[in-house]
């Protein structure tokens, strides 16, 4: 019985540490990345539309696709912002 409650708490160890603290610390980035943004940034959101904020909320972005084009979208659907490398 105690080698099993053992291998149980190495298993549930064994998950955390490769599966939920990862995973855990990547969204915490990703959130102060997208907190961190304001205008003039170059985003690229989760469909896959690249464009440049020109208007920031608390919860929505408006980004300028084109020469004319204006989006309003919610922050939460930005997948990443470009960085000039």
């Amino acid at each position: 019985m105690p080698v099993f409650l053992i291998n149980l708490v190495l298993i549930g160890a064994i998950f955390y540490f490769l599966l939920i603290r990862p995973q855990r610390k990547e969204r915490q980035r990703h959130q102060e990345m997208l907190n961190k943004l304001t205008r003039g940034d170059q985003v690229v959101t989760n469909g896959g539309i690249v464009g440049q904020i020109v208007h920031a909320t608390e919860s929505e972005l408006t980004i300028k696709t084109a020469e004319d084009t204006r989006i309003v979208i919610d922050r939460g659907y930005v997948a990443r912002k470009v960085t000039d490398s």
